[in-house]
């Protein structure tokens, strides 16, 4: 067991001395999930709200769909990403993303998107019949009414964003295909413990796997605030 330990201490060393090689990864890791969520928000949200608020033909098929979406493997949607963005797929001869820090948002995107759309219709789809019809009673129009039902559902929204978040900022499978782990350009937590961990550098492994650790209890912390409030 001393190697474990020693992996600690090496971890809490690097932590508390701002490793720059932990900075960085770390910086990456954050700057590719948050811009997936900011895109994956202004879509999921976006359809979220025309699900709860509208009834269409085929809604109830596309609620089904959305709900298997949220439950996509990462490994499977690196795959699409992959065929898509590589030299051979549809979009290479105009512009190149494989290997970039957009190829791994693409994929977040992905994911995150389905988790952020479902839960913001649920949200939604309880508080709407209460709101149209005090809104509808207070003299409100349409749109206003839309509106107020999304600041009811607010607590749910973020919620829903802040899951979306968790779980992409611990996914490895998709963001190993499309981003390649290319040391200092799209190297991201996860990836960069399995790296380690695979050359026997168990304690720079160990300082990833905290820093995770750390990032993931404020995510729960903050969608447990959030429901308790």
């Amino acid at each position: 067991m001393g190697y474990f330990y020693e992996a600690i201490e090496v971890a809490i060393k690097m932590i508390i001395s701002l490793d720059p090689y932990l900075i960085q990864v770390v910086t990456t890791s954050l700057k590719v999930s948050l811009t997936a969520i900011f895109f994956a928000s202004i879509v999921g949200i976006g359809i979220g709200a025309l699900i709860a608020t509208h009834n269409f033909i085929g809604k109830k098929l596309f609620i089904k769909i959305i709900y298997v979406f949220m439950g996509l493997p990462p490994v499977f949607v690196g795959l699409i990403v992959y065929m898509l963005l590589s030299r051979r797929g549809p979009i290479a001869e105009y512009i190149y993303l494989l290997w970039t820090p957009w190829a791994m948002i693409i994929a977040q995107f992905i994911l995150a998107a389905p988790i952020i759309a479902g839960l913001t219709a649920s949200a939604i789809e309880e508080r709407y019949q209460e709101v149209m019809m005090t809104a509808k009673g207070l003299g409100a129009q349409k749109a206003q009414a839309l509106w107020m039902t999304i600041r009811e559902a607010k607590v749910g929204i973020i919620a829903a964003m802040v899951a979306a978040f968790g779980r992409v900022i611990a996914e490895v499978g998709a963001v190993t295909i499309v981003g390649g782990d290319i040391a200092g350009v799209t190297r991201v937590l996860t990836t960069a413990m399995v790296i380690e961990t695979r050359q026997g550098n168990f304690g720079i492994a160990m300082a990833f796997g905290l820093v995770l650790l750390g990032i993931s209890f404020i995510v729960n912390s903050i969608v447990y605030i959030i429901q308790k409030r």
